[in-house]
């Protein structure tokens, strides 16, 4: 295989299976295959741990509502066509959730607030069902079920370019970390359609104040612009994209930010002020990791199947030369096991049908064990991705991998520089 070449993440599926299909599961249902479930937990991780530095609380949401609480909010009048079709229920229509910030709208709802208790961030990974046409469905980039990286703040009017900023930064660190270039952030602004809720000052102001929040967020000290788009906004608010471009050019918003003043509105979310007044809080929607589904096709055809380190399923490939090293190879593997790596021993045919089988599969890491390794305590270790090829003493090789897993590196930084 030419690995040069640009594959798109269903032929990279080939090699690193990551998800499967079954027309019993359904279209646009994947199954997520245990490498694909190492990639998604490693992402699921991430998210959270940027969700808890910015002050998010996690909460959990059923997947299910009923459609007066999609009527309530806006969707079905806008999205019934691409939802679920509602299930009786005793008595009950109940619809599967074409978002979670219903259920948030509920959560900020079940308790007094103060505007000292503001800002107030729930997050949650939870699934949205979509139901996308059959003839749309592509792999992990076009699914019917969408796991989302998803957080709702709710805050006082002054509060939303600190917030919105502080969200934007977020994201851009986190596709940072991934190492998804971001192309530019585009300010997703309504156009003349009545499709549109809310008053032309609500929009005006909260155009505004993403402006405000892109640059606050330093995008021009990051050499990324910001470029208006009328009628690509949110049916209930202005929003900042995220864009990246794949390896075909096809553009895509990859993670956002949007301001909402309708669904304050329709759940009277409100807060009591100093004066002793009721006012309403403004929402901000913000994905910083993105859906799981997108994030991971993205990733397979960036790297081409070549995934950083941190997030490579087989992190370290060993290959004992001969059965006179297995015994050495297992304490290497176990070594790396116990400090939280994911090693895969090879025992299996020739030394070089492993190795091929190893870079077919993308293993970030090849190490060899042979007579001369096992008896000076080294390993011999191919880093294809840095086009690193040497030998290292095994301690320092332990300690120099997981450094690069702890740091979310890209990859080890072996002696050399390389």
């Amino acid at each position: 295989m030419n690995e040069s070449a640009s594959l798109d993440h269903r032929d990279i599926n080939a090699d690193l299976p990551v998800f499967a299909t079954d027309p019993l599961a359904g279209a646009g249902l994947p199954l997520w295959l245990p490498d694909g479930a190492v990639i998604r937990e490693e992402l699921q991780a991430l998210a959270r741990e940027l969700a808890r530095a910015d002050g998010c609380q996690s909460v959990y949401s059923p997947v299910l509502g009923k459609r007066a609480l999609y009527e309530r909010s806006g969707h079905w009048a806008k999205f019934s066509d691409d939802m679920f079709p509602p299930m009786p229920v005793g008595g009950d229509e109940l619809v599967l959730r074409p978002a979670n910030c219903p259920h948030h709208a509920l959560i900020y709802a079940s308790a007094q607030r103060s505007y000292r208790d503001l800002p107030v961030r729930l997050n949650e990974l939870g699934a949205m069902f979509r139901a996308e046409r059959s003839g749309s469905l592509s792999g992990l980039s076009r699914v019917r079920q969408i796991n989302l990286d998803d957080t709702h703040v709710f805050c006082r009017p002054d509060q939303v370019v600190d917030e919105a900023a502080r969200a934007l930064r977020s994201a851009l660190q986190a596709q940072e970390i991934m190492g998804l270039p971001v192309d530019y952030v585009r300010l997703s602004r309504r156009d003349d359609s009545p499709a549109y809720l809310g008053s032309d000052a609500q929009w005006q102001a909260a155009e505004a104040a993403l402006r405000s929040a892109a640059l606050a967020a330093g995008l021009a000290e990051r050499g990324l612009r910001l470029a208006e788009a009328a009628g690509e906004a949110a049916f209930y608010g202005p929003k900042l994209d995220l864009q990246v471009r794949d390896g075909r050019g096809h553009e895509e918003s990859i993670a956002t930010v949007q301001l909402d003043f309708n669904q304050p509105e329709r759940f009277d979310l409100s807060y009591d002020d100093a004066d002793g007044s009721r006012q309403r809080v403004v929402m901000i929607h913000r994905g910083t990791v993105g859906a799981m589904e997108r994030v991971v096709a993205a990733l397979l055809e960036r790297y081409q199947g070549r995934l950083p380190l941190w997030l490579a399923p087989v992190q370290v490939c060993v290959l004992p030369v001969s059965p006179d090293q297995d015994s050495a190879a297992r304490r290497l593997a176990d070594g790396l096991l116990a400090l939280g790596l994911r090693p895969r021993l090879e025992l299996n045919g020739s030394l070089g049908a492993r190795v091929r089988l190893s870079r077919r599969r993308r293993d970030h890491l090849i190490a060899v064990l042979g007579a001369a390794e096992v008896a000076a305590g080294s390993v011999q270790v191919t880093d294809v991705a840095a086009g690193f090829k040497g030998v290292l003493n095994e301690a320092g090789f332990l300690r120099l991998v997981k450094d690069a897993y702890q740091r979310r590196r890209a990859s080890v930084d072996w002696p050399g520089g390389l």
